[in-house]
């Protein structure tokens, strides 16, 4: 009983310290994934440009059906052929 009572000391000495360094390095953290919130990594600007293209393309593919689809009523309307009768 009397060794356990002697190396407590020295138990709790290594938790304060712990402690004491995860109080010191606290703001140090806080700073750091304030910082990394605010910023934007390469690989994620990579992507929101890689969604811009995407929507743009995606834009332009339905602005050349619709454009498409217009050409074809206008011939049929001036031809008088309707090529799905």
């Amino acid at each position: 009983m009397r060794i356990v009572i002697a190396l407590l000391p020295l138990a709790l000495s290594g938790c304060i310290a712990r402690t004491a360094v995860d109080i010191v390095t606290l703001p140090v953290k806080a700073v750091g994934a304030g910082f990394d919130a605010v910023t934007t990594s390469q690989s994620e600007a990579d992507e929101k440009r890689g969604r811009a293209i995407r929507k743009q393309e995606e834009r332009e593919g339905r602005e050349a059906r619709k454009r498409e689809k217009e050409e074809r009523r206008r011939m049929r309307d001036d031809d008088g052929y309707d090529p799905y009768r």
